[in-house]
């Protein structure tokens, strides 16, 4: 049965380091949840408080309301898959697999029963008398997944399990995750610092750094609505800029930027010290002499072909730049040249500077 886990102003210290800083985080039964943040950012050091392999120096981790506090890690209904992935080299997949059941008394025909179904579950039947060591990456990485799924958790951790596999099956494995979560019914948690993992496979996910969490959201409001400039960085729109004037009206802003205008949205409360950010999918070129309702006029710095596109780099007069673009079947335009840009609904969007290490516009 999947488990609602609640972690009330959790606090990890080393010495005068706070690997995790006063994190409180609310996770359903059932959800699909992921930590995602750069190596250090503690959200592995957030997984094992969860998984009981750790204790935290103030705070209290909650399984359904209860205090896991008193109850170590092999008595917590979680089942963990690492990174190493961590099979057993002198057994077999069977082996593997019910280890953990063994354990607990299992033996026979039920253990075999269980064993099968779990590697049935992850594409393996017929696998059972397989040595581990002869098996391909993808293989391992299910082996290691029905080891945790047929002791049928409630609670499901994955610390980086893709980590070291190449792109290909990296997205056979991260499709697997999304199914298996599906037929299972857990409570599934996934570090990673790999986004396109986290926002294909998640209900909601949280974005650590520094010991604290930045956001917590579901996928898409992360590009409709990112916390400050380091969620708004993390997620990959890098266009910052620095407006010289801002107005409000409602929900929306006016932003000057360069003596142009710009109209931003936000959510919640205008911030006061604020950046705009750029939607890199909302903005496209326009030619010149089309007729088009919110543009501004750039100038063309470079332009780098991607195979599949080109990277069009623009530059207000101020020199703060935006990047657009454009299909490489499309001439991109030449450095010197004018363009205009036109903003789609949604592309201006105004959020709060912090996390951001220096000036916006490329004066890092």
């Amino acid at each position: 049965m999947a488990i609602a886990i609640g972690l009330d102003h959790i606090v990890r210290s080393y010495g005068p380091v706070r690997a995790v800083d006063d994190v409180t985080l609310d996770i359903k039964a059932g959800e699909f949840f992921t930590l995602l943040g750069s190596s250090g950012c503690g959200k592995s050091s957030l997984l094992k408080l969860i998984g009981g392999f750790d204790k935290p120096t103030a705070g209290r981790v909650l399984f359904d309301g209860k205090d896991m506090a008193s109850v170590p890690a092999n008595r917590r209904p979680v089942n963990t898959v690492f990174q190493s992935l961590g099979l057993f080299p002198h057994m077999n997949v069977a082996q593997n697999v019910g280890y953990g059941l063994k354990l607990r008394g299992l033996s026979g025909g039920a253990l075999k029963a269980k064993v099968e179904g779990a590697l049935e579950l992850v594409e393996l039947s017929g696998f059972a008398d397989r040595d581990v060591n002869l098996l391909s990456g993808g293989q391992r990485q299910r082996v290691a997944l029905a080891r945790a799924l047929v002791m049928e958790p409630g609670i499901l951790l994955l610390d980086e399990p893709l980590t070291g596999l190449d792109e290909r099956l990296r997205q056979q494995m991260r499709d697997e995750f999304g199914r298996l979560h599906k037929r299972t019914g857990a409570t599934f948690i996934l570090v990673t610092h790999n986004q396109d993992e986290a926002l294909s496979l998640s209900d909601r996910m949280a974005v650590m750094h520094k010991g604290r969490i930045e956001q917590i959201d579901a996928p898409a409001r992360f590009f409709e609505a990112p916390a400050n400039a380091f969620v708004a960085r993390f997620v990959g729109i890098d266009t910052l800029l620095k407006p010289e004037s801002i107005s409000i009206a409602g929900d929306r802003a006016v932003a000057v930027i360069a003596g142009q205008k710009l109209t931003a949205i936000f959510s919640g409360t205008a911030p006061k010290d604020a950046l705009v950010a750029i939607r890199p999918d909302r903005i496209e070129l326009v030619p010149l002499v089309e007729r088009a309702d919110e543009t501004i006029e750039l100038k063309v710095v470079e332009s780098i072909y991607r195979g599949l596109s080109h990277d069009v780099t623009l530059a207000f007069a101020d020199s703060q730049r935006v990047v657009v673009t454009t299909s490489a079947d499309a001439i991109p335009p030449l450095p010197g040249e004018s363009v205009r840009v036109r903003l789609k609904p949604g592309a201006a969007l105004l959020i709060d500077r912090s996390g951001m290490p220096a000036l916006a516009g490329g004066d890092e």
